[in-house]
């Protein structure tokens, strides 16, 4: 994959997010004995119960997934999510384990909120902190099942494992709090949608709708007439994932920069989401 300005300028600023990552992880939440959402939080356990280097085992529980994800995903989304969890990874190794408060439940407050700016930057240029988001996104292709329903399930898993490693419900309660407010701010920087429609009014609709089917999605086209100009347009529509979105912003941007583009939430899809 060829690495552009722009692409070094998202990655740029996904590794700054990384970094925000790291220090959630390190000076909040991992001096406290908290966890965080997905294979982080998988890696904290195990951490904890062996005394193993968390941020390397966050890079290895990564790896297979990452894999996995190659094929069932695509690659640019992959590789930005690579750079994402190895700057991650990279940062702990830096960073001291040094806590910034006493406070628990300060910790896991503003070691949510770190988190929770940081995966949204990597969201937000295409990419992702590897994990649960992966393999639910995969699952929910193969099997149409809600993206946020699979990872709520996988992340109550790691804290219902945390509590019954602890025998003490505080650090898994605290925990709950941290991971929901990473989500809030996710939704926040980044949408709250899982699943998105894009309608874009474009003077290059086919050459937009070839490259839009490699992600894989659908897309419909359907002429239009502009009421002030009485011109007529092609309006191509597709409904995306969030993970997508950003590399769907570039895709227009590349092709059309004067396409008018109006993103808008879903709340469900019936029938086939991802085009075979």
């Amino acid at each position: 994959m060829r690495i552009k300005t722009t692409d070094a300028v998202h990655i740029g600023i996904m590794v700054a997010g990384s970094a925000a990552v790291a220090c959630g992880f390190q000076l909040l939440l991992i001096p406290e004995q908290l966890i965080s959402g997905g294979l982080s939080g998988v890696a904290m356990l195990i951490g904890y119960a062996t005394g193993w280097n968390i941020g390397i085992l966050y890079l290895v529980l990564n790896i297979p997934v990452l894999m996995w994800g190659w094929r069932e995903l695509g690659r640019r989304f992959i590789v930005y999510s690579i750079v994402s969890v190895a700057a991650a990874s990279a940062f702990m190794q830096l960073i001291p384990i040094q806590a910034l408060t006493d406070e628990r439940l300060l910790a896991a407050v503003f070691g949510g909120v770190l988190i929770g700016m940081g995966t949204a930057a990597a969201l937000r240029f295409g990419g992702s902190s590897g994990g649960f988001d992966i393999i639910a996104s995969i699952i929910s292709l193969r099997r149409d099942l809600p993206v946020g329903l699979l990872i709520f399930v996988l992340n109550g898993s790691v804290v219902i494992a945390l509590g019954l490693l602890n025998r003490n419900w505080d650090a898994a309660l605290y925990s709950m709090l941290a991971i929901f407010l990473t989500g809030k701010v996710i939704d926040a920087l980044h949408t709250p949608h899982r699943k998105v429609t894009a309608f874009i009014v474009t003077n290059c609709a086919q050459e937009l709708a070839a490259e839009l089917l490699k992600l894989p999605r659908g897309v419909t086209i359907l002429k239009t007439k502009g009421a002030f100009t009485a011109e007529d347009r092609d309006m191509l529509m597709t409904v995306t994932s969030r993970y997508e979105l950003a590399e769907l912003r570039k895709l227009v941007r590349g092709l059309d920069p004067k396409a008018f583009v109006n993103v808008v939430q879903t709340v469900d899809v019936i029938g086939e989401f991802r085009r075979k």
